[in-house]
């Protein structure tokens, strides 16, 4: 794969600046992930002109449904030419295996745990058990069920390294680097760039320490330093 290991959230509400920093950062990033923002704001015509700039898109809907939804879901998203999408991986087996019916070229991500959560969360609405042990029969379940990856937080990421044995595409946002900028965080598992790289992270996923920086060309080329 690419030796970048950056993609960037456009998670913003206005198109002309998802589009400059896209011309911006393209040639230093891996790809741009287009999440719930950006796709219900601008829809399937921003869509096709992110894709037109000939860049890889992470299409991050979180796919989560009964199996036969979920399958039709993935035929659509499979005409948009995304790098990576994601599903749950709590849809369960049945859910998980027919996203990888007739998908071409699109690697499906696995979400484990929302990094915004922690184990208060975790045990009240999991059945009472902390995160470790979710994530780590997630990352079983993944890889039974055929998972190109799979989605969690850097504190998750040896758990995934030690039973996917890399076999799993490793996919960490709450990332958090420390640069002077102050931003809104909602973020509770995190770690610096360079941590989830060492950890064993193949991508990070960062979207406000860049894209709400002053200069985000010159913060995404600094972290591309200290990860290399």
């Amino acid at each position: 794969m690419n030796s970048k290991k950056i993609i960037i959230a456009l998670d913003n509400n206005n198109f002309n600046d998802c589009l400059n920093l896209i011309k911006l950062l393209k040639n230093d990033a891996f790809a741009f992930k287009v999440g719930y923002e950006f796709f219900f704001n601008f829809g399937l015509e921003g869509y096709k002109t992110i894709h037109d700039e000939g860049i890889k898109i992470f299409l991050d809907l979180k796919l989560h449904d009964i199996p036969n939804t979920v399958h039709k879901g993935i035929l659509a998203i499979n005409k948009l030419k995304p790098f990576f999408t994601t599903i749950h991986i709590s849809g369960g087996d049945e859910m998980q295996k027919i996203s990888n019916i007739k998908r071409k070229n699109t690697k499906i991500l696995g979400v484990t745990i929302l990094t915004s959560l922690d184990n208060v969360q975790t045990k009240k609405y999991y059945f009472n058990e902390n995160i470790e042990k979710i994530v780590s029969n997630y990352a079983i379940y993944a890889l039974k069920n055929n998972l190109d990856g799979i989605v969690c937080s850097p504190r998750e990421i040896s758990i995934i390294k030690k039973i996917s044995l890399d076999k799993l595409i490793i996919v960490t946002p709450g990332i958090r680097i420390n640069n002077g900028d102050k931003i809104n965080d909602d973020q509770k598992r995190t770690m610096s760039p360079k941590e989830a790289i060492e950890a064993g992270s193949n991508f990070l996923v960062i979207g406000r320490p860049v894209t709400q920086s002053n200069e985000p060309l010159k913060v995404l080329k600094q972290i591309n330093s200290e990860i290399e």
